[in-house]
């Protein structure tokens, strides 16, 4: 079965063809710049060199046109009809309490979408006019949604309930949901493995830091709290998110300036975090550099961002008692060895003692890695994620009969002999490229 999966950002379309009998990714890529001109689609075909093509997409359907064009393409392409597609996973990030589990979409869920996507008005939006475009593409295949949210649907109230008066929560639906959760399950069954528990027996500390970030605290096996919360701007440092403030500076300055409402909104979530502290950059890379020549900014920047992880870490160790794991994910949680070095200085005498030369050379997508110390009580791990694997897996389960909600289900990645073939195939040029890795990778 050929399954395509779909996530539809506000301004972008990343996708996936994957043939699940063969365990194998056929293609993959992203159309930049939706609804802007200057649309451009950068696709890569299994074998075939990338293939890049600029055509403005105004909305959503024309950058799932696109892609399908791709996927046919004679020369660049991942298979020969459409008919090979056998169903369609889509990502959507805000569920609300609706949804536990991944479903098949009818137009009542679509209709669910649209009653709360007030909750997530960054983000739903794309993901609804995403959903109604491929439909209409591809209207002879199932759809399915794989949520978010859904993960974080087994956290206890004392978690997500806000000290607010009740009835915002009864009336509006204020409450904490928590997001990245396709990432938190993929992780937190991954780092099981390394540890050779079941997932059941598992507490871990997952810090997905990408340009948007979150921390889980897992409590066997399940997510018991997460940073953010009823939108996804709450809790760290993010490349143009806020997190953590006082909720009382939007109205001070809405007071001082005449700014509206609307406009500390977009401020809050579009031009604070790393640009907001640096002034000029989101990538954390381009941070790395003015760092390592001295700009004051980021340095101050790396040092807030790793803190505010520091912080969520003692604090989900707290709350977990007994935490057999730290696990690092996404861009910056596998590639980034100075904030990691940063949120896990001086933790120390709660068992984490991290290796910075391990830490140093963990520099790959390709590989699950081990950063601490042999003798470390707490393990300190970099699993990239795989978002996507979680998406087409549910997809498939959808279709198959065999779905179930993510505490009954067994992934094919909790195999301890699961490997990702693709990434192993990219492995030996990391190494190449880090001596010493290779002394750190897992389950190779």
């Amino acid at each position: 079965m050929v399954i395509m999966t779909l996530n539809c950002g506000s301004s972008s379309v990343k996708y996936q063809i994957y043939d699940w009998d063969k365990k194998r990714r056929l293609a993959s890529g992203i159309v930049e710049r939706v609804t802007q001109k200057g649309s451009v689609i950068v696709h890569e075909a299994a074998g075939k060199p990338e293939y890049k093509k600029e055509q403005d997409c105004p909305t959503h359907r024309e950058a799932i046109q696109l892609i399908i064009e791709a996927v046919l393409h004679p020369e660049y392409g991942a298979i020969s009809d459409l008919s090979e597609i056998k169903a369609v996973g889509h990502r959507v990030v805000h569920g609300g309490e609706k949804f536990a589990q991944s479903v098949v979409i009818t137009d009542e869920v679509v209709e669910v979408f649209k009653s709360i996507a007030h909750l997530a008005p960054l983000h739903n939006p794309a993901n609804i006019q995403g959903i109604e475009a491929a439909r209409q593409l591809l209207p002879d295949v199932p759809h399915c949604a794989i949520m978010d949210t859904a993960w974080h649907q087994t956290m206890p109230d004392h978690s997500y309930i806000y000290a607010l008066p009740y009835e915002w929560y009864e009336k509006y639906g204020v409450r904490r949901y928590g997001f990245h959760g396709t990432s938190f399950l993929y992780t937190s069954r991954r780092a099981a493995v390394l540890l050779g528990k079941k997932p059941s027996e598992t507490n871990l500390i997952i810090a997905h830091i990408g340009n948007g970030a979150s921390i889980n605290a897992v409590k066997n096996g399940c997510s018991y709290d997460t940073s953010m919360g009823l939108t996804p701007l709450e809790g760290l440092v993010m490349g143009t998110r806020c997190g953590d403030i006082d909720p009382a500076i939007p109205f001070y300055i809405m007071q001082q300036t005449g700014l509206s409402p609307k406009e500390v909104e977009s401020i809050l979530n579009k031009k604070s975090g790393v640009l907001g502290i640096t002034g000029k950059w989101v990538d954390r890379r381009d941070v790395e550099i003015a760092a390592e020549q001295g700009d004051k900014r980021a340095i101050l920047c790396q040092t807030i961002e790793g803190y505010r992880i520091k912080k969520y870490i003692g604090a989900y160790m707290a709350a977990l008692g007994r935490v057999d794991a730290i696990v690092f994910t996404a861009g910056v949680g596998e590639k980034g060895p100075i904030i990691r070095q940063i949120a896990l200085e001086g933790l120390e005498a709660l068992g984490v003692k991290l290796d910075p030369e391990r830490n140093r050379v963990s520099m790959t997508r390709n590989a699950e890695t081990i950063i601490s110390t042999d003798d470390s009580p707490v393990k300190v791990f970099v699993i990239p994620t795989d978002e996507e694997m979680v998406m087409t897996e549910d997809t498939y389960a959808l279709m198959n009969g065999t779905y179930d909600i993510h505490t009954r289900f067994t992934y094919t990645f909790e195999n301890p002999s699961y490997r990702n073939a693709e990434r192993l195939e990219k492995l030996p040029r990391d190494m190449e490229k880090w001596p010493g890795l290779e002394k750190i990778i897992l389950n190779t």
